[in-house]
């Protein structure tokens, strides 16, 4: 689910310029020099990639990284590579834990979408993003627009595998996403950064997770709905994305597995009519729509006229979880943990 952001202005042709000498100046930095400049080349650059329908070339391991989402951050600094991140920006939870010392050293440029000029501003080698419209128009910036400074931009595969997002909102899933699409994400953001053993040594241990928190259950005949954000107009988990990841994964029924929207408005009386076993509430920390907390959307189920008359909510059946365990990361396997933790406390999982 994404924050909403108005439409970031774009820099004059002058300051693009003086942008373009900044990057050239410092771009040749780090470990590796650029496939024009002299000196020695890191093994392997430059790198070419196919993300997102865009073919993307980095000349060296990046150095002066800018991720403007959280998930993106969240897996440069779980690959150890938070020296290398120059900024963050659009967060909508606090860290994900055991990273907390890691992100202490990492400029958040804004808790939502910053401008282009703030991302400029840091002199970025390399720009990455959860999601397409983070880098289109109305985002930040369209990536052309940061790929004419030379700076190579990358986009989640998860984002755009398997889904069409020329409609507007939070797009459609035209095919169940799965986490191959976050593990792919792991393995080519560590193969930019020229660190690609640890790529493969956080998938692994990724893959392990999901075992060990799917092992023997059997969720079947219990159904569930995921509220991402807002009580007036709610937007709820369509079939195929994050959440279809962890309800398929438990062998669970989405109640809104009839849209393929990902993060589809909803009325309430529909909810309260398909009557969910479990209601999967995202606790968030950010202040831009009505309920962001798991409190205060608790608040409301149960004082709602429409809402507390739900068995979840006269049974209290609430598995909590951040925003970015409902996103398309590697925090989805901390979702699926939960939930499949929540479904045996409820006595409705084997």
């Amino acid at each position: 689910m994404l924050p909403q952001a108005t439409p970031a202005p774009i820099r004059t042709a002058a300051l693009l310029a003086a942008g373009l000498v900044l990057l050239t100046a410092c771009g040749g930095g780090g470990t590796a020099s650029s496939a024009e400049g002299g000196g020695d080349k890191a093994d392997g650059f430059p790198l070419t990639l196919k993300n997102c329908g865009r073919t993307v070339t980095v000349k060296a391991p990046p150095q002066r990284a800018v991720s403007v989402d959280q998930g993106s951050t969240e897996i440069l600094l779980s690959l150890g590579l938070a020296d290398r991140i120059a900024a963050t920006a659009t967060w909508s939870d606090p860290v994900m834990k055991g990273l907390e010392k890691a992100n202490e050293g990492v400029e958040r440029i804004s808790d939502n979408r910053p401008s282009s000029e703030k991302v400029l501003d840091k002199e970025p080698d390399f720009l990455s993003a959860s999601f397409a419209s983070t880098l289109a128009k109305g985002g930040v910036a369209p990536r052309e627009q940061f790929e004419k400074l030379g700076v190579p931009t990358y986009i989640s595969p998860a984002d755009c595998t398997g889904k069409d997002n020329s409609g507007g909102g939070d797009g459609a899933r035209t095919a169940p996403l799965t986490m191959d699409s976050v593990y792919t994400e792991v393995r080519e953001l560590a193969q930019v950064f020229g660190v690609p053993e640890r790529g493969e040594a956080l998938v692994k241990k990724l893959r392990a997770r999901v075992a060990k928190a799917t092992e023997g259950i059997d969720g079947s005949g219990t159904s569930l709905l995921y509220w991402f954000s807002d009580s007036k107009a709610p937007y709820l988990a369509g079939c195929c994305g994050a959440p279809g990841v962890i309800t398929r994964e438990l062998g669970a029924k989405n109640v809104f597995d009839d849209t393929h929207d990902e993060w589809p408005q909803i009325s309430w009386e529909t909810v309260a009519d398909r009557n969910p076993d479990v209601l999967v509430i995202g606790d968030l920390s950010r202040t831009m729509q009505t309920a962001e907390s798991a409190e205060k959307k608790i608040e409301f189920l149960e004082s709602n006229p429409v809402t507390r008359t739900m068995d979840a909510v006269k049974n209290r059946r609430y598995v909590l979880l951040s925003g970015q365990a409902m996103n398309p990361t590697i925090r989805t396997v901390e979702g699926l943990e939960r939930v499949a933790a929540g479904l045996r406390d409820f006595g409705l999982a084997e």
